[in-house]
């Protein structure tokens, strides 16, 4: 099962020229202006091509589009670097020598065990491994501690996309929900251009779009992100507020997986959190982590 990609790329740069003026990109805006944004004949002015190009490419039939052009589109329609990269990866999935990436299902992988003991050896803060799809693959004990609702959601592996989206408790834990609902959008809707055939993925969104408004509106922004750097603000049930910064890492030995680290600032009050909270880790899961030792040994 897979998307229909020319719908994909038909609305991704419709959305994209919707959100420019003509006086963005130095064109005079005239009169009677019956479309939102820029007209496809101004987007092939600036692309340098001629509009019944444009007009096939908006269309969906991007797959012959070369390197030089898919530039062009990108620097017409004003694309950041995550956009770009979303519409190079739209193109080759057109392509029909493109070959679906290879990756392993979501039920058949396991962390080996130095990436576990890398995991366990990252004490001062949650550390975890998550796929494009956001299911959360392997964990230290605070990342556990951390993210013990989205372990606790019933008959599923834990998943950050669906605890968003389907769990009321999400609305606390992140008290900027509206945030942390778009990035979590504009990760799935750039796996799903990286891995057009993924089934995973692709049962994940429709679920999500059926059981979620909030999902389902902005699924349809088309927005994507790079995500690897920043700070974010949490509340969790034991131990309350905490600000951390985050790194993602994609992992070399493991395309298609990001290994997360959060901490907090030194001396701070997140970071007393953080103790407080490997502190309840520690006698919580203490079950878990002693199986875990148990199947190492």
């Amino acid at each position: 099962m897979g998307v229909d990609n020319k719908a994909e790329v038909r609305d991704f740069l419709t959305s994209r020229r919707a959100k420019l003026s003509p006086e963005v990109v130095g064109l005079p805006a005239g009169t009677n202006r019956r479309v939102a944004g820029l007209r496809r004949s101004e987007v092939a002015v600036l692309a340098g091509v001629s509009v019944e190009y444009y007009t096939r490419l908006e269309r969906g039939s991007i797959s012959g589009a070369s390197p030089e052009i898919l530039d062009a589109l990108a620097r017409a329609l004003l694309l950041d670097d995550a956009e770009r990269a979303h519409l190079f990866d739209l193109a080759h999935a057109a392509s029909p020598v493109a070959r679906p990436p290879r990756r392993r299902t979501t039920t058949s992988w396991k962390a080996h065990e130095s990436l576990q003991w890398t995991l366990d050896a990252i004490t001062a803060g949650p550390a975890f491994v998550r796929n494009g799809r956001m299911d959360v693959l392997a964990v230290n004990p605070l990342a556990r501690a951390f993210y013990d609702e989205v372990f606790d959601m019933p008959g599923q592996l834990p998943n950050i996309a669906r605890y968003t989206f389907l769990d009321e408790r999400a609305a606390i834990f992140y008290p900027d929900w509206d945030l942390f609902a778009e990035v979590t959008v504009s990760i799935l809707r750039t796996e799903a251009a990286r891995d057009p055939h993924n089934k995973e993925l692709h049962d994940l969104i429709g679920e999500l779009s059926t059981r979620s408004d909030d999902f389902r509106r902005q699924w349809g922004r088309h927005d994507v992100r790079h995500h690897g750097t920043g700070s974010k603000s949490f509340h969790h049930r034991v131990v309350g507020e905490m600000t951390l910064a985050y790194e993602g890492l994609e992992m070399a030995a493991e395309p298609g997986l990001t290994l997360t680290i959060y901490a907090a600032a030194p001396g701070s009050s997140s970071e007393q959190a953080l103790r407080l909270l490997s502190s309840w880790a520690a006698t919580e899961f203490a079950g878990e982590t002693e199986q875990r030792a148990a199947h190492r040994d």
